[in-house]
């Protein structure tokens, strides 16, 4: 296939007809990177989650579902392949992909777990949450303002990770005095892939383990042609009054109409790596949940914070920062970084002091 073949513009592809990346990501081994047909890239998403699960000591296997158009064909691709959907609820949403997941849910008699972060996002962006660990245990917040890309790393941290390492351990259990042979793991399904972005072609792998989780992306080697071809056909598309999440038959692929509107899930709306513009097409939309955040923002102004505003980008950051795991649309900008970083070009902290709030972070 040629290079032009496999960057045709939607709807150019013909069902059944084979994809692949115009080149290798970095950490794809050979099986992942070849040519396929959506058939086979099916097959191929149920083998990475079969070498999952081979290892012995996973306890349990979890859908994380954001809401998002490409979480979704995870859990519709996986149906009765696991245990539970996980969502995370970070309080700072679009309420309607909330109830969206709820819906989905239980239409499919799915357990959902709602996962909620210790600590909020009003808190955070006010100055309350004052760092627990680290050189600047008790006596600094862990941030003060509305992020631009400088906060995105603690904003993940509090919102996303945190909720999900808390879940990790609810199933778990303390297995810090376990012999390491007989400690076990969850897997966490994602929906990353390489054809996303430049952050996720680097990084993304079918399975990367990180201690006692496994994270498994079923999809990484499907390519844009691939997800079209997949939505064009589970997906309704009848021309009638759709049923509500598009749920118009047995086996339907749900579909949430924040993605319609504003081209996201909406599940977080931190507003690190906003988009110029994007709070007035929330707002077109959606108007409680952009009212929300204007009220934020005057609350913040009111405490005195200069970063006031949401989704500015913060002045004098000075390194790219990756997004996380579960934040698809989130894009780097070079020239910005975690707060603990400017506080060590600052110079407030260390070199040291800052290697040891990574490690401890």
């Amino acid at each position: 296939m040629s290079d032009r073949s496999r960057r045709q513009a939607p709807g150019d592809m013909f069902p059944g007809m084979p994809d692949i990346l115009g080149k290798k990501p970095p950490k794809a081994d050979g099986g992942d990177y070849e040519i396929r047909t959506l058939d086979e890239a099916i097959a191929r998403s149920h083998a990475i989650l079969d070498e999952a699960l081979a290892d012995p000591s996973i306890a349990g296997t979890y859908w994380l579902f954001s809401g998002g158009n490409d979480s979704v064909i995870v859990g519709h691709l996986l149906r009765g392949r696991y245990d539970a959907v996980l969502h995370v609820n970070t309080g700072t949403g679009i309420p309607e992909t909330t109830q969206h997941v709820r819906d989905v849910a239980a239409a499919w008699g799915d357990i959902l777990h709602e996962l909620h972060p210790r600590n909020s996002y009003e808190d955070l962006v006010l100055g309350k949450v004052i760092a627990s660990t680290g050189p600047n245990a008790g006596i600094r917040p862990v941030w003060k303002g509305l992020p631009g890309p400088p906060g995105h790393k603690v904003m993940y941290r509090h919102l996303k990770d945190q909720p999900l390492m808390a879940f990790r351990n609810s199933v778990l259990g303390d297995q810090k005095r376990l012999p390491r042979a007989e400690r076990r793991k969850v897997i966490y399904l994602g929906g990353m892939r390489w054809a996303e972005s430049d952050t996720r072609f680097r990084n993304a792998e079918a399975i990367d383990p990180a201690g006692s989780i496994t994270w498994v992306s079923p999809l990484v080697h499907w390519t844009d042609a691939h997800m079209r071809e997949y939505r064009a056909r589970h997906r309704c598309q009848q021309d009638h009054e759709h049923a509500a999440h598009r749920l118009c038959f047995d086996g339907a692929l749900p579909l949430n109409e924040v993605t319609e509107h504003i081209h996201m899930s909406g599940e977080c709306l931190c507003g690190a790596y906003a988009k110029p513009g994007e709070l007035d097409e929330i707002e077109f939309f959606y108007p409680e949940t952009a009212a929300r955040l204007r009220a934020l923002e005057e609350q913040v102004e009111a405490a005195g914070i200069p970063a006031c505003k949401w989704g500015q980008k913060s002045p004098g950051a000075t390194n790219a920062t990756a997004a996380g795991r579960l934040c698809s649309s989130c894009v780097a900008t070079p020239g910005e970084d975690d707060l603990i970083d400017q506080w060590r070009d600052s110079g407030l902290i260390t070199d040291e002091q800052h290697a040891a709030f990574l490690r401890t972070a």
